[in-house]
């Protein structure tokens, strides 16, 4: 079974920065797609962004999209979000998820595995 651990959540100030991590015990990590999610209470798991594991292709949502950046380290087996010009809005728990599709990348239901979530919190 595949596990995903995520790290680097915490409490940052509105425009600060944060490094999240999250590291799979897949062998085959490299060929999957891995995305980041977030949900805030009482709300729906929303798309964050996604790097393709056919050829590394990037996808954001727009309320994200050239502020945060998604990266994989296939040596580490890991991948990364940037997250920079952090808003109070962005405050939510953050979830890595990996996918066997190449497509749909922002639907949650093409996800495979999941990791158990790290906080993020934006003060204003």
């Amino acid at each position: 079974q595949v596990q995903l651990v995520e790290s680097g959540g915490g409490l940052v100030q509105a425009g600060g920065s944060l490094r999240l991590s999250c590291a799979a015990s897949e062998r085959t990590f490299s060929s999957s797609t891995m995305g980041w999610f977030r949900q805030v209470p009482g709300q729906e798991r929303e798309f964050v962004a996604a790097i393709s594991g056919w050829n590394d292709s990037t996808f954001y949502a727009d309320s994200v999209k050239g502020r945060f950046t998604i990266s994989r380290d296939n040596v580490k087996n890991t991948v990364y979000l940037q997250m920079s010009s952090l808003k109070p809005e962005d405050t939510a728990v953050y979830y890595c998820a990996g996918s066997r599709y190449y497509s749909d990348y922002a639907a949650s239901r093409k996800y495979n595995y999941w990791g158990q979530g790290t906080q993020v919190t934006v003060s204003s």
